[in-house]
């Protein structure tokens, strides 16, 4: 019986793993998985949370502020005699502060002058720009005229017997349409002296 035909079975050169009896091993024999992934990703949206409230904090768009800064009376005339009334020029310093890190580009400003409610003069700041964190000093002159409609008021009378005019001042300093904000408006109040 020894013949040279004995057959011998074919074995495989190598094992190679089914994937679905991967999933059948303990899990002893698993490799690990590292969870440095998860916590770098993690890490990473952190980081970009607190940077974009940094720059959220600190460069948010806030309004310019508009200010009279100083009014001069240049030429007046006044009267109370058969109604009261009055003439004359100012000229005043109206400054745009910058408080934002990008410039300012305003348009179409205005400055008013009103009295007992009425609008007795108006002047135009005309358009221009305010540097990042800077502050515009714009010289005006506002030419004030008593109107029909102001003749009627009983308080004017008074207050030119007095020796004093109140008025109030208003300004608006528009801004080009590209950003947050419209416009930033200043009220203010003062008293003329009226002394011969």
């Amino acid at each position: 019986m020894s013949d040279g035909n004995q057959i011998v079975p074919l074995a495989p050169a190598k094992f190679y793993q089914r994937s679905n009896e991967e999933s059948r091993q303990p899990k002893a024999l698993r490799p690990k998985r590292s969870g440095k992934c998860f916590f770098y990703f993690l890490a990473l949206i952190v980081l970009l949370s607190a940077t974009t409230l940094v720059l959220a904090i600190i460069v948010a768009p806030r309004t310019p502020h508009v200010k009279l800064t100083s009014v001069a009376v240049e030429y007046l005339i006044y009267g109370n005699d058969p109604i009261p009334s009055f003439n004359m020029t100012l000229a005043a310093v109206v400054s745009i502060k910058n408080s934002n890190f990008v410039r300012f580009r305003f348009e179409n400003s205005s400055s008013s002058v009103l009295c007992e409610g009425v609008v007795v003069g108006e002047a135009k700041l005309g358009s221009g720009r305010v540097g990042a964190r800077k502050t515009r000093r714009v010289n005006i002159a506002v030419k004030i005229r008593s109107s029909d409609s102001l003749s009627e008021a009983k308080n004017l009378s008074g207050d030119f017997n007095s020796g004093k005019l109140k008025l109030f001042s208003y300004a608006k300093a528009e801004r080009k349409r590209s950003f947050v904000w419209n416009c930033e408006e200043q009220d203010c109040s003062d008293e003329l002296w009226i002394e011969s």
